[in-house]
């Protein structure tokens, strides 16, 4: 892999070397507890929830879904949540234990990620019309970041097929292929350790799988679901799983189909699927990030979750980044997870969930242009998030 490492100062270089440091020894001091469970888990104390705004007035069970609503998928919960953004929550949905990620298509029809299955909503009259089972075996229906079942998933340009990311506790995942018109999974194809993230390319040719504890993204070809393998790591590797600085979330650059991956507000690692090469640009948000999302006018919108370490970088915030590299850094209060754009692309929603410790139960609401925010009630830890 072709790494370009940016002029990011003697300050940089030295965080990273003491973050290294505090892998490695958190990884030898807790390795049992790691190999179980992976890399992001605190050392200090939980911070308890923090309270979100009281929810809306329910939206009554025979109307018609308004468009502009937000959905959530309701990680601490087995719902999804349709969230007006103005009032709040309006409206839950059973779908499968602990849901994760979510796809929404064009005929309305949400693909939802959870422990038990793929669960299929019609946004258009908040019903859930089907649960896939996995074909995989991934142990006891659980919550929490290390559950087994699916995480990261993403829909095919013409609505065809449905990818899932399916974490198997302890061992390598897979992506699960599901035909959206049968609703029966077809194929299965091994991919990275923890599939955070799903993506397809713009012609719906490849499939993108984040693997998050191997340091990867996996090229699957959706005709022949044959593989590749793209080492992601600007930091290196060293300390394994219990590494803090692994690849998140990821989004794909429409006019070159690179994949962008931010690392710790200090490194945005764009990768081309087609050599496997890696160039990495400067970012300056100073902040543990996960959750991705591209404006309409091509801005990179990037979640920062907190200082890895106390003292190690700054707080939590959303980082809005040109595609020149210019970027602004807007602070959030608390944890946050993942995050949607309004299709004017003005205003940007991102969810509380979290997938580790201080998550709330709501939704910020950041106006792009000031910076400006709000806070709605949003369903229990919603993690995934999309606009319908």
């Amino acid at each position: 892999m072709n790494h370009r490492t940016p002029g990011a100062g003697a300050r940089t270089r030295v965080r990273t070397r003491t973050r290294a440091r505090t892998c490695r020894r958190g990884a030898l001091a807790v390795l049992a507890a790691v190999l179980l469970l992976g890399a992001c888990t605190r050392t200090e104390a939980p911070a308890p929830p923090a309270p979100a705004p009281s929810a809306s007035e329910p939206l009554p069970a025979t109307a018609p879904t308004p468009q502009g609503l937000l959905l959530t998928a309701d990680s601490g919960a087995d719902t999804v949540t349709f969230v007006d953004p103005q009032r709040g929550a309006v409206a839950p949905v059973t779908v499968g234990r602990a849901p994760y990620g979510l796809a929404v298509g064009a005929d309305g029809r949400a693909w939802v990620a959870t422990a038990e299955g793929v669960a299929v909503v019609d946004t258009r009259t908040r019903v859930r019309v089907a649960l896939i089972p996995y074909r995989t075996a991934t142990g006891p229906v659980t919550d929490g970041e290390y559950r087994g079942g699916g995480m990261g998933i993403a829909l095919s340009p013409d609505g065809a097929h449905a990818y899932a990311g399916v974490n198997v506790p302890g061992t390598t995942g897979v992506l699960e292929v599901l035909d959206t018109a049968r609703r029966e999974v077809t194929a299965v194809v091994p991919v990275g350790r923890r599939p955070f993230d799903v993506d397809v390319s713009p012609d719906g040719a490849e499939v993108y799988v984040t693997g998050h504890d191997s340091f990867d993204v996996t090229v699957v070809a959706a005709d022949s679901t044959s593989t590749r393998r793209i080492e992601v790591a600007p930091y290196g590797t060293e300390g394994g799983l219990g590494s803090w600085l692994k690849p998140h979330y990821a989004v794909v650059r429409p006019s070159d189909g690179k994949l962008l991956l931010p690392f710790e507000g200090e490194r945005l690692a764009v990768v081309d699927p087609r050599t496997g090469r890696t160039a990495v640009e400067p970012m300056t948000a100073d902040t543990h990030q996960h959750g991705t999302a591209l404006a309409p006018d091509g801005r990179l919108l990037v979640v920062g979750t907190g200082a890895v370490q106390p003292g190690d970088g700054k707080g939590p915030s959303l980082t809005v980044r040109s595609p020149d590299g210019a970027e602004r850094v807007y602070p959030l209060r608390g944890p946050h997870e993942d995050v949607a754009v309004s299709r004017d692309g003005r205003t940007a929603y991102v969810t509380g969930g979290y997938t580790r410790d201080g998550y709330w139960n709501g939704i910020t609401v950041v106006d792009l242009d000031t910076g400006a925010t709000r806070r709605l009630a949003a369903g229990a830890r919603p993690l995934g998030i999309a606009v319908l």
